[in-house]
């Protein structure tokens, strides 16, 4: 193991990662994490999230931030910007490539690349509603992680499932999470 007060690895500092988890060893709420976005309609397909900042331990942090999606025009989109699908799998991507270069990090293993490939496939008549019985969503999503640097076979095996079982996002999509939705008129 490195002695993680002086190192920074896969530019990871990893002194202010053990700092933030011996906070969090010694008040639980500091591990409480909020993130916000609103999302405004363009027209047709096209819309427009907005994230203007994150609460962290008790506190806002402000941040600013525009993700455009639309649809392909097979879709009845302009194909202006990736569609909400991709933008899931991206996000996905993004929160496991976070957890590969920190695990690869404290470990001490210096990465050279890290890539992520991910699919799905939708069937359309679930979305449309043409057939009850097609689901509207995937059913399984396949993706091949990538990683060349100084570790063996066995560390990066370990890196690989110590990420399946601490990403958020990993975790959002392997089970159901509780949607809870409200609506306001006007």
């Amino acid at each position: 193991m490195l002695d993680i007060t002086t190192t920074r690895v896969n530019g990871i500092d990893l002194q202010a990662l053990d700092e933030t988890v011996d906070a969090i060893n010694k008040d639980a709420g500091c591990a409480n994490v909020q993130f916000r976005v609103k999302t405004d309609w363009l027209g047709q397909t096209r819309s427009e999230s907005t994230v203007k900042g994150y609460r962290i331990g008790g506190q806002e942090v402000e941040r600013s931030f525009k993700i455009s999606a639309d649809e392909p025009h097979e879709l009845l989109g302009r194909n202006e910007a990736p569609n909400p699908q991709e933008l899931l799998m991206s996000a996905v991507n993004a929160c496991m490539m976070v957890g590969y270069v920190a695990q690869s990090s404290i470990r001490g293993i210096n990465l050279e690349s890290c890539t992520i490939e991910t699919e799905g496939e939708l069937d359309l008549r679930g979305f449309l509603g043409l057939d009850a019985t097609v689901p509207n969503g995937y059913r399984r999503i396949d993706y091949t992680v990538t990683l060349k640097g100084d570790g063996t076979p066995e560390q990066y095996e370990e890196i690989h499932k110590a990420v399946q079982a601490t990403s958020p996002n990993y975790f959002n999509m392997a089970q159901p999470i509780e949607m809870r939705g409200n609506l306001r008129i006007g």
